[in-house]
């Protein structure tokens, strides 16, 4: 009997308007869709109903449920206790112990034990915030969100539903088994995700470190494009840009303006203005590709020789490290300096090869060829010889006539260096010189003019002491006023002395010195737009559209 009680009265319960209502016929009010037990006394909560057992609210497209529920109908507000879930459609799953919510503002409140999810994330926190009119749910106590494999940690944080966008402005860690990303700033978008930083941030692996301070990195493909300030560290190589693409998998980046890669094994730094380096994790055969006034560095213990070219090629590990550099190749150190229409350098053998229209400074000596070889020493990281092979031509200008020039010609010529300073010459095959004689009071005693198979120089102070003829078959010393003016030059008699590269600033051509300065300016350009604040500039931009036009 008290079975039929029991039902008649639970029948009698839902059937009461306050219980059960009509959503269309009440549009904007909570509703109350199922309870086992209500109170309508409000002896418990003044101004409430109180819905006890498998409560289920409604409002809008939002549903609820809990175990007890605190109606206040006047105010169109709900109080939810015990595992309450609360569910919009498909995008908010939100799981508390305890929760509020207001049907006019349409705003959500739950704490204790919250787990929110969406389709793609699950948020673990202790209070969420969740603004229906504006789709947006944000905490401001430390919360844990799981997406893929990916683990989000920070004290705050904002989800935009629309967007399925989090935002977060405190410090925030994102790790999952490759990288660790660290910053202050993150948007991130868990559908994707993909996450862009704003301010010092840190992307980290086992194989490199990533500084930024504007990026974006995709997390599911491991590529990033970073911005302002950003350098990736690895191994020994700090690369550094304006614009910089990374590709983790494929080890591979790409850099625009303002590119710096420094080598510290190599002793080697890179700059340009477009750069690309493939990084070989397994063979350390790392390659690198520079162009658009490009400039390699190499450092040696007193000096640093700097090599320009059009395009310039790094490849193969510290050990057998090749540069090849091409179209108008330029090089400069305190002691040496060149031009040549292409360059080939390898660290194995030591071994520099200059083609095209080379020519070679040395102090006070310009040399030509056809090809030239430099010749290194690894240990001592010095210039150790010299070859010039086909047509080799030597010239100094002599410093006490106000025309005159040394010169010495062959076809082939072998230098040695003395700490990095060339001190003897040998000239072979079909020999040619014309030399300058003075004596203790450096007085003019006349002029040298000699053929032999072959000659040898000995050089002190960069000036050209002796000169020693082998297997002489014709020589005759000229005084001054005999030996006609158009006589004292060899066939083949070229000085280039006004092209002669004198400081490191000399080894770019116009053309790429007119590129760095329009690069420059855009790149200024651009850090003054965007030190603007974005309402200012967007502003600023309205004005320059709509303000009135000066009548003709």
């Amino acid at each position: 009997m008290k079975n039929y009680i029991y039902i008649f009265l639970l029948f009698i319960l839902t059937s009461n308007p306050l219980f059960a209502q009509n959503e269309t016929n009440n549009s904007g009010k909570i509703i109350i869709e199922y309870s086992d037990f209500i109170d309508k006394n409000q002896n418990e909560i003044p101004g409430a109903i109180v819905f006890t057992g498998n409560v289920r609210v409604l409002h809008n497209g939002v549903k609820i449920s809990c175990n007890k529920a605190y109606h206040f109908t006047a105010e169109n507000y709900v109080k939810a206790f015990g595992n309450v879930q609360l569910v919009q459609g498909d995008t908010i799953f939100m799981n508390s112990r305890y929760a509020e919510y207001n049907g006019d503002k349409e705003f959500a409140y739950a704490t204790g034990d919250v787990n929110m999810r969406s389709p793609d994330s699950n948020l673990v926190t202790d209070t969420v915030y969740f603004d229906r009119k504006s789709q947006e749910a944000f905490y401001n106590s430390y919360g844990t969100i799981t997406n893929k494999d990916n683990v989000l940690k920070s004290k705050s944080g904002k989800y935009h539903l629309n967007e399925k966008k989090y935002s977060f402005k405190t410090a925030v860690t994102v790790v999952n088994p490759r990288s660790t990303i660290k910053t202050n700033h993150l948007d991130y978008y868990d559908n994707s995700g993909h996450a862009y930083v704003y301010g010092p941030s840190t992307i980290t692996s086992k194989t490199d470190y990533i500084y930024t301070e504007n990026g974006f990195y995709d997390t599911t493909n491991d590529i990033g494009k970073l911005k302002k300030n950003s350098h990736i560290l690895y191994n020994s190589r700090r690369i550094e840009g304006d614009d910089i693409f990374y590709d983790r998998k494929k080890n591979f980046s790409k850099l625009v303006n303002n590119v710096k890669i420094t080598d510290t094994v190599n002793n080697l730094v890179a700059k340009g203005h477009y750069a690309e380096v493939y990084r070989n994790t397994l063979t350390k055969n790392d390659s690198m590709f520079i162009t658009k006034k490009a400039l390699i560095i190499t450092k040696t213990e007193n000096d640093s020789m700097y090599m320009h070219g059009k395009r310039i090629l790094v490849t193969g590990p510290p050990e057998n490290r090749i540069i090849r550099a091409y179209n108008n190749v330029r090089f400069f150190n305190l002691d040496m300096s060149g031009k040549c229409d292409s360059l080939h350098s390898s660290n194995k053998n030591a071994l520099t090869k200059m083609i095209g229209k080379p020519i070679l400074w040395s102090n006070k000596s310009q040399m030509t060829g056809d090809i030239m070889h430099i010749i290194g020493n690894n240990e001592s990281e010095k210039v150790d010889s010299l070859k010039v092979l086909n047509n080799a031509f030597l010239i100094q200008k002599d410093t006490l006539s106000e025309n005159g020039y040394n010169q010495v010609k062959g076809q082939n010529l072998y230098g040695k260096f003395r700490e990095n300073k060339l001190y003897e010459v040998d000239i072979v095959k079909n020999c040619e010189a014309i030399s300058y004689l003075y004596n203790e009071e450096d007085e003019l005693v006349g002029i040298n003019k000699s053929v032999c198979s072959r000659i040898n120089l000995e050089l002190v102070e960069n000036k050209i002491e002796t000169i020693t003829f082998f297997n002489k078959t014709d020589g005759y010393i000229y005084p001054e006023e005999e030996f006609p003016l158009n006589a004292r030059k060899l066939r083949g008699f070229l000085w280039r002395g006004d092209e002669e590269i004198k400081s490191k600033d000399d080894i770019f051509p116009q053309e790429e010195l007119d590129l760095d300065e329009k690069i420059q300016s855009e790149t200024k350009a651009k850090e003054l737009i965007e030190e603007v604040p974005m309402d200012v500039l967007k502003e600023t931009l309205d004005y320059d559209k709509n303000k009135p036009k000066k009548k003709k």
